[in-house]
Parts: C-alpha cells; sequence; structure tokens
C-alpha cells in the first residue's frame, strides 16, 4: 500500500515542478538555466520537465493550472526563494482538497471507498 504523502512526492509535486518549468520557458521565455534557478532545480530535471520525461502521470485541471500561472507571476516578481516553497505548497494544498489525491491513492492502493486518510491529509 501507497501512503499519501509517498504519492505526492512521485505524483503530484513532479506534476506541479514540469507545470510550473513549463510555464517559465514557454510562457516566460526564460532559459532553462533560469528557470532551474528560479525554482531551486537542476537544469536537466528542467529538461526532464520539459519533455514530460518526469511529472507526465498526472493530468491537472483547470484551476491547478490557473493557480501555477498566478504562481508563476508571483515567483517572477519576487526575488524571495521561499515565495516558490510557499506556492507549491499552495499549489498541493488544492489538488489534495479537490480529491485528485484520493483519486490517485484509490488507485494504487487496496482501499475501501470508506478511507479517510486522504482527507484527514488535506486539512
Amino acid at each position: 500500500m501507497k501512503l499519501p504523502c509517498e504519492l505526492i512526492v512521485w505524483y503530484i509535486l513532479p506534476n506541479i515542478r514540469r507545470e510550473l518549468a513549463r510555464s517559465l520557458v514557454k510562457d516566460l521565455k526564460l532559459t532553462q538555466r533560469d528557470a532551474a534557478k528560479k525554482l531551486g532545480l537542476t537544469e536537466s530535471a528542467v529538461s526532464q520537465y520539459l519533455k514530460s520525461k518526469r511529472g507526465h502521470e498526472m493530468k491537472l485541471d483547470e484551476k491547478i493550472n490557473a493557480e501555477i500561472k498566478t504562481s508563476i507571476r508571483d515567483i517572477c516578481k519576487a526575488g524571495d526563494d521561499s515565495l516558490v516553497v510557499e506556492k507549491i505548497c499552495s499549489i498541493c494544498k488544492l489538488i489534495r482538497n479537490n480529491g485528485a489525491l484520493c483519486d490517485l491513492h484509490k488507485t494504487h492502493s487496496d482501499l475501501p471507498d470508506s478511507c479517510r486518510v486522504c482527507k484527514e491529509v488535506s486539512k
């Protein structure tokens, strides 16, 4: 059985990072090097996100993607690296609250429909 926190690390966080990297490079025209620096990642990690070698297991909904776009603008305006952490955690919380973590957990574990674990993690 996979724990919800494992699923966040394996699936949700890479998807968030992929979308952040894509927005920085494709929408804001940053280099992969600059995007990596902004996100605290290596250039090779950004390259893998852009090529969908990482973070391609989940499709994020429009509300999450809109939050990512807003977060990118805020991250680029601020020079503070701690804002990246704050924004990623905020996006992750939105994903957990909309039920995506619970759906992911059910597909990777043999859990009954009455499971409350993911809902508890979301609080």
